[in-house]
């Protein structure tokens, strides 16, 4: 599977609090939290971005987090 196919096959997605934390989850679990710079930098790229780049950012900020060792979600 290339890159592109996984980056529209995976959803990331992520929420704004009111406190300025950038909450940044995968299928609806939280994986990473930005705050202060990183957070600001976060949101003006996102908002600048389209729907692939905005998917490829996400994946970035969360790091590695997925290596291909996780067990499945179970329905």
């Amino acid at each position: 599977m290339s890159t592109e196919d996984r980056l529209e096959s995976e959803r990331f997605d992520y929420t704004e609090t009111r406190s300025g934390l950038v909450q940044i989850s995968y299928l609806g679990k939280i994986v990473t939290t930005l705050a202060g710079k990183d957070a600001r930098r976060f949101i003006t790229k996102i908002d600048a971005g389209d729907s692939r780049q905005c998917q490829l950012l996400m994946a970035k900020a969360t790091g590695h987090f997925k290596h291909g060792n996780e067990r499945p979600i179970k329905p």
